[in-house]
Order: structure tokens, then sequence, then C-alpha cells
């Protein structure tokens, strides 16, 4: 028995030197930067005092200027003028404001038949309206009024300055001072010289401490009465020259003196302090030593190790973190009590509770440390012990409850709004019927019940009926559309769930007519591609068959047979030249084509592509206006896909061109973006379906007459989508507009 008390005594002499020492290195860095000053007189709140009694001097006594001399030292610049004239914005400005707040009194007045009220409050209103255009006439209508201004905010000033003359006094009994003004040479001081003595002996000679001090005339102005910053030239005697001198404290003062006695608590703690931190780190380093090498302290942690590890992770990490934050508390409110040595005697039994209490909770902390870090040897080992906390547990079971709930929602709420509804409806209609009883408990309990019948069952009721009237319709409507039947539209009645889906039943209706006419288009489209390839492909393929039969014969001429393999080679490269494009277009439409893009200038692109058709632009007789920024449009593209477009459109241009009529090719950057406009009209009429010019071998020419494959535009969109850009046809008539909008460099 005596042997574990002993282990116990041990215990607690350990932990509670290990809490002295950690409070003690704690307060070292807390105060030891305050603290190693030679004095108080060096720290910053002497130095927060000493300025602002600086301040209050200055203001009281080395600046003392009166309110007259401050209003007659007065100046109004041209820069105070214009800050009045424009302070609430421009003359416009200024009267829209002052008619606003007039108008509807006035207004108000005459609808009131109160003429000389309205007229009075015209009067003011043009009063106002006159001096403020005057104030923007004449420099000399403001000036009296900035004048009046700055008189007002003296006045201020000086109450202000009054109200602080006490906390001056309270400075004044312990501060010695002598200042020279550097611009006059006048002295001020409240010391005690004698016309031998130099101030500079007298305060080595009396002064318990005194420094150096220098300020600005106007400093009292920004240190100690800030916003009176624009009244400097008023308030200060001279602008010129600066105060330069000493400030001290006797050696005579009294020792119930502030600042003596600050001084004197400043000089204790120190002590304090240094001792306080000696004695700490001396013992932290036995309490350290002790605890390794004790036995005693080993076998009780390993003692309470298994009863501890019974608690779930996060309970043990809940108790850590109380224990620690109780054990920081309670290790600073040790600290209060040792450093402030004047105290110590007052408070020696709360002090022996509280290192009692922190060197309990330092001991806990340490040990709890040690068994959680201890769960964390490795992963696998944390995952485990993590799966086994209540906060894993809890957070598995809210997983389930929220995913369950979301879908029992969703499930309850999946096309049964109605129903839904039709259950809240009947609950009510239920609740009604249960309600008849209390006709049994009062004659006129069973009054209010058949006046809420009659006022909500009954309503209720019909509403229920018109409710389940509506629905039958849109199931009706409903199959009548899914056998094929458009029929006419459901009425939309309110904002209901039923008007919704009766809405949404509408548009579905409106889709499956909209996707019908671009079926029967696409059949058309489809038929006319047919037609059309069918048409363009058999045409000159007659014409080669046909020829070569008559060469075959033998009996034509030598000229004959020229003209012959002159229409064969040329329609064979017709020929040759719609399965190319054809080829292309396959190729685009499936992916199936690489673009190699490098940075070129778009405008010298277009350029070259004109250049390429120069000699058939000037043997036709149109007349082409190109625009272009004059500076390069640079672009990340395949400039070889890029001409076949600008030279496709070219191309188109010149074919369906109506004679004599003007081209229009422009370029320009907009928005980070290259914007290249085709116009020209077109010698062809042109419908209103501008997008079926994109369908492969539509021709604007339906005769198709003319010699293009009906592909050009086809192959132009699509090497404009490879190039993730727009290519857009509108058509207003006769005038038919192509514009191409690429991304490029910024």
């Amino acid at each position: 028995m005596d042997t574990r008390w002993k282990n116990k005594f041990v215990i607690a002499i350990i932990t509670i030197l290990f809490a002295f020492g950690v409070s003690g290195i704690l307060s070292l860095l807390i105060n030891g930067e305050e603290y190693t000053n030679p004095s108080y007189f060096h720290t910053a709140e002497f130095r927060s005092h000493l300025d602002h009694y600086a301040g209050y001097l200055e203001m009281f006594e080395l600046n003392n200027v009166t309110l007259e001399e401050a209003k007659e030292a007065i100046e109004v610049t041209k820069e105070d003028i214009n800050e009045h004239r424009y302070r609430y914005g421009t003359l416009p400005e200024q009267i829209d404001n002052i008619k606003s707040q007039y108008e509807y009194r006035i207004q108000e007045a005459k609808d009131a038949e109160n003429n000389e009220f309205a007229q009075t409050l015209t009067d003011q209103m043009n009063k106002r309206i006159d001096d403020i255009t005057k104030n923007f006439e004449s420099d000399e209508h403001v000036r009296p009024k900035v004048v009046k201004e700055k008189e007002e905010k003296l006045e201020d000033f000086f109450k202000e300055k009054e109200r602080m003359r006490d906390q001056y006094r309270f400075y004044e009994k312990s501060f010695t001072y002598y200042f020279e003004d550097t611009a006059t040479g006048d002295i001020y001081t409240n010391l005690n010289l004698s016309k031998d003595e130099s101030p500079e002996e007298v305060l080595n000679k009396e002064m318990l401490y005194f420094t150096d001090y220098s300020m600005d005339k106007n400093y009292f102005i920004h240190f100690i009465m800030g916003g009176y910053e624009d009244l400097d030239q008023t308030l200060a005697e001279s602008e010129s020259g600066y105060y330069e001198g000493h400030i001290g404290l006797a050696k005579n003062l009294p020792a119930t003196n502030k600042f003596i006695e600050e001084n004197n608590h400043f000089k204790q703690k120190r002590i304090v302090l240094f001792v306080y931190a000696g004695s700490a780190v001396v013992a932290l380093i036995i309490a350290l030593i002790a605890g390794r090498r004790s036995k005693a302290l080993s076998a009780e942690i390993k003692r309470w190790e298994p009863l501890f590890n019974k608690l779930t992770i996060d309970l043990r990490i809940i108790l850590f973190g109380f224990t620690a934050m109780a054990g920081i508390l309670s290790l600073f409110l040790l600290n209060d009590f040792l450093i402030d040595s004047s105290q110590i005697s007052y408070h020696v039994l709360e002090m022996i509770i509280v290192l009692i209490g922190a060197s309990v909770l330092c001991g806990l902390t340490i040990v709890q440390l040690k068994y959680i870090a201890g769960e964390f040897k490795n992963w696998e080992n944390t995952k485990a012990v993590w799966k086994k906390s209540w906060t894993y547990k809890l957070w598995i079971l809210f997983k389930n409850v929220a995913k369950n709930t979301v879908k029992s929602i969703k499930e309850a709420f999946l096309n049964r709004t109605t129903g839904t509804q039709l259950v809240i409806v009947l609950g009510l209609i239920f609740g009604l019927g249960m309600g008849s009883v209390i006709m049994l408990f009062h004659p006129l309990f069973a009054l209010l019940y058949l006046f809420t019948l009659a006022f909500a069952g009954i309503p209720l009721v019909l509403a229920l009926i018109k409710r389940i009237g509506y629905f039958n319709r849109i199931v009706e409507t409903t199959n009548e559309l899914a056998s094929g039947h458009m029929g006419q539209d459901l009425p939309i009645t309110g904002k209901s769930v039923l008007a919704v889906l009766a809405g949404n039943i509408n548009i579905l209706k409106q889709g499956v007519k909209t996707s019908l006419s671009e079926q029967a288009k696409s059949e058309r489209l489809k038929t006319e591609l047919i037609t059309n390839v069918s048409h363009d492909l058999r045409t000159p393929l007659t014409s080669i068959i046909t020829y070569t039969e008559l060469l075959k014969s033998g009996e034509v001429s030598e000229e004959d047979r020229s003209a012959y393999l002159e229409i064969i080679d040329r329609k064979s490269k017709r020929l040759k030249l719609l399965i190319d494009d054809l080829f292309e277009v396959s190729k685009m439409a499936s992916g199936n084509i690489e673009l190699r893009k490098e940075r070129v200038d778009l405008v010298q692109l277009l350029q070259q592509a004109l250049a390429e058709h120069d000699n058939a632009i000037t043997e036709s007789n149109l007349h082409f206006r190109v625009t272009n920024p004059g500076v390069p449009i640079i672009a990340h593209v395949d400039g070889q896909k890029l001409w076949r477009v600008f030279d496709n459109l070219i191309g188109n241009i010149l074919k369906y061109s109506l004679e004599n009529s003007r081209v229009y090719i422009a370029i320009a950057a907009v928005k980070g973006r290259a914007v290249i406009t085709f116009k020209n009209v077109s010698k062809y009429e042109l419908d209103d379906q501008s997008e079926e010019l994109f369908e492969r071998f539509k021709r604007g020419d339906k005769s198709r007459h003319t010699d293009g494959s009906g592909l050009g535009l086809a192959i132009a969109k699509s090497i404009v989508d490879l190039h993730e850009g727009n290519l857009d046809i509108d058509t207003d008539g006769d005038l038919f507009k192509v514009t191409i909008s690429l991304n490029i460099e910024q």
C-alpha cells in the first residue's frame, strides 16, 4: 500500500513540475519581448502616453491660436469654391434634385386647392434654383458660404478642444517639457532655468527620464483631432519650421504618480518573469527526465490505456480536445497569477488550485495524445478504427436515410402529382366527415360545422369533381395523340399540376406536328437529292457515251473528231469534279478529314481568292465592292481548306449574280472573331428556305443549266464547321447574303 501511494505522489510531482514549466515558458513567450526593455519608459504603452501628451501640449501651449485669430486666417481657395460648387453634382443635376423635392409637394397643394401654399413652395424652389445657379456663375457668390462653413467647423474644433482640456491637465502634472520653435526661435518650457544653466544640464540633473522630441506645427490636428486637416493654415500659427526639444519625467514626482507606479510595477514584473521562466525551465527539464525514467508513470499509463481504448475514436478525440483546451486556459490563468507579483499574496489558494488543475489537465492531455497517436500507426488501422466510431455509423445511417428518402420522394411524385392532390383533397373531406362528431357536444358546434361544410366542404367536392373531369379529358386527348389523331389543344386553366400537364401535352402535340413536317421535308429533300445526283451524273455521262459512239462509228471528219474529243474531255473533267466534290463532302460528314492549321492572315487569304478569279471578275459585268480593315486579321486555320470556302463562294457569285449588279464582300474583326460577308443579287428567284441551300446538289438554278456541282455551299459549311466557326445564309427577296464567323488570335 505504501508503494502505491508513493508512486501516485511521484506522478503528481512530475505533472505539477511539467505544468509549472510549460506555464513559465508560455509566459516568457507572451511577455518576454515587452520586459526586455530597460524600463517602463521604453515600452510602447509609455510611448503612446508620450505622443498624446505632445499633441495636447502643442494644442494648448505651443500653438495656442484663438478662435478669432483662426477665423481671421481663413482663406478660400479655388479648390474650396469648386468643392462647394460641385458637392452635390453638376448644375443640371442639382436643379433636378431641387425640383424633385418640391414638385410633388406643389402638386399636392394644387390638388388640395391650396394655391397660396403652392405659390410659397414654388417661390422657395425658384429661390434655391436661383442660388444654385449663381454658385456656378460667380465665385464671389460662393466665397461667403465657404467662409461660413469653415467658421462653423472652427467653432466645433474649439468646443472639442475644451472637452479635451481635462486630459491635458492629467498629463501636465507628470511631464516636463522644453521646446524651441525652429522658425522663430521662441522657447516654450515649464523648466525652472537660471541664466547660466542650459536645458540639457537641468534635464540630466533633475529628470528621472527624458527624451528628444520633435513635431510639426500641425501635429495635434493629425494625431489628436482628426477630421480638421483642411483647417491646417488657420489653426497653426505658422506653417514654417517645427517644434524641437525634450519631454521628461522629473525625479521629484510623488510615488503615487501614475507613471512612477507603472515603472515600479514594470521592474517587479520583470524580475518575477525571469525568475519564473528560469525556474520553469528547470522544472520542465526535471519533469521530462523524471517522466522518462519513472516506471510508476509508465505503469499508470498502461493501466488506463485499455479502459480509454474502449471509447470510440471520435469520443476520444472530443475528450482530448476538451482537456487540451481546458489545460491551455488553466496555463494562461496560472501565468496571470504568477506574473502579477503584486497580487500573489492575495490569491495563494486560487493559484494552488489552478496549478493542481493545470497539472492534471496537462497530464491527461499528454497521456490521451499518446493513446490516440497509437491508433494511427498505418492507414489500414486508421480506417478500421474510424469505421468503429459513432461519427462513421451516424454518417452511414444519415446517408442511407437520405438516399431512401430521396428515392421515396421521387417515387411518390413521379407521374403521381394528380393522385397526390386527390389524396390531399380526400383527406380534407375525410376530416370534415370526422368533424361531424363535434355536433354531438353542443348546438353551437353543429351550427359551426354546417357553416364550415357549406363554405368549405361543398366547394371542395365541386373542385374535386372539376379536377377529375379535367384529368379524364387529358387522358382522352393523350389516347387520341397516341393513336395518331392530333385533335384540338387542351384548354389550360390555372396553374395546377394538371394545367402544367395539359400544357406539356400541347407542347408534345406541336412537337409531333413539327416532327412530321420535318420528316416530310426530309423525305422531299432526299428525293430531290437522288434526282439531282442522278441528273448531274447522268448528263455528262450521257454526253461521253454519245460522242464515244460517234467516234467509234468512224464516219466523222477530222474536225468533228477533235470537237468530239474536246467535249468528251470536258464532260469527263466535269464528271470527275462532281465525284471528287461528292467524295470530299462524304469525308467531311464522316469526320475523316485532317486540318493542317497554321497562322493565316484572313485578309490576305481573301485577297488571294479574289485574285484567282480576277479575269472572270473583269470579264463579268458585275461590280465588286471589297471592304477590309487594312490590318492583318490572324487566325489559326487550314489555309488551303479555307481558301476553298472563299473560292466556292466567289464562284457562286460569278455564276448566279444578276447582270450589272453590285457584289459586296467585307471582312472585319468583331469581338474576338473574324466576320466575312458576301452579298449579291441573285439572277434566279429565291425562296425563304435558305437553309435548304446547304443540302447536297442543291442549286439556286433549279433548272440546273449552270455548271455548278450543287456541293459548293455544303463543302463550305462543312469546312467552316470543322474550324468551329459559323456559316449562315440569309435571303431577302433576291438579295443573297453569306456570313462566315471564325475565331481569331487576340
